[in-house]
């Protein structure tokens, strides 16, 4: 069975090209072809081999094979125990470095997963999603980033650090969950939590990565994002302040003024004033 689908002009990121499941009969193969999307493959019973830039794999149950865009490749089911499998074609501007977070690239081409019954699983709700036509896309995509999350999950823990250290790690979860969070109350010691570090050692590594400690950052954040709103909008100083995390206006004002140099009513004149020269 196999179902193709329309491309999506909503999710950008990452959609569904096509899906299906199929018991393949001795002997049947793909190829050698190209594809204008990413095709997952992904066996659940029997074997077979795969081919791509003239290396051969032998693919078994439990694992999965890769197909880049505009890459020639071959695949074929064993003549003894044809493979049954399921597949998923997809793209997206965050599609490769979804792949590559789940461990597989075109140089690296092999996925091993264990729990067949979870991709079998999601792969069937993809089926039956006919069910709910006017949500349809959403579900789908959905179920895609689903079996994504198994994969990355599943995928080697040394893989980031291939490119990234701890401490860059650390400090973009930092970063990222003060950019989710400033408006609430929110310490170090919550951000410390969220991350499962000690927080003595996750200051430290933060401080030397960025020559800032987290609450100066966190403050510099809030400041940084008051000053946009009070440029972009006519909000008031007391709704500002409670927008960037700072219930007492007076409070909010008071370390504004200590990181802008002004408070935040004259930051907001001197703004209004610039750009009234810029357009006289």
């Amino acid at each position: 069975m196999i179902e193709y689908l329309p491309r999506s002009k909503q999710h950008t990121e990452l959609y569904l090209t096509q899906f299906g499941i199929e018991d393949c009969i001795s002997g049947h193969e793909f190829g050698p072809a190209v594809r204008t999307h990413y095709l997952l493959h992904y066996v659940f019973e029997g074997k077979g081999t795969f081919e791509v830039n003239g290396v051969q794999h032998s693919i078994g149950s439990g694992q999965g094979f890769l197909i880049c865009p505009h890459v020639v490749t071959y695949y074929v089911a064993d003549e003894a125990e044809p493979w049954s499998y399921g597949w998923i074609g997809f793209n997206g501007t965050l599609a490769e470095s979804l792949l590559e977070q789940a461990g597989m690239t075109l140089v690296s081409p092999i996925v091993y997963y264990e729990h067949k019954d979870r991709i079998h699983q999601y792969l069937q709700w993809m089926i039956q999603s006919n069910e709910y036509p006017a949500a349809r896309e959403t579900r789908l995509t959905g179920l895609l980033y689903m079996i994504f999350s198994l994969l990355m999950e599943n995928a080697p823990k040394t893989l980031m650090a291939q490119t990234r250290s701890n401490a860059d790690i650390y400090v973009e979860q930092v970063k990222d969950f003060i950019e989710m969070n400033f408006s609430q109350k929110i310490t170090v010691e919550d951000i410390a939590h969220f991350i499962g570090l000690n927080r003595s050692y996750l200051c430290s590594l933060f401080t030397k990565t960025t020559k800032l400690s987290i609450q100066d950052y966190l403050i510099r954040y809030r400041m940084d994002t008051a000053s946009s709103m009070l440029i972009r909008t006519d909000l008031s100083i007391g709704n500002i302040a409670r927008s960037v995390g700072y219930i007492d206006p007076l409070l909010f004002s008071k370390i504004f003024k200590k990181i802008k140099g002004m408070s935040p009513r004259e930051y907001r004149s001197q703004s209004l004033l610039n750009a009234n020269v810029i357009i006289d």
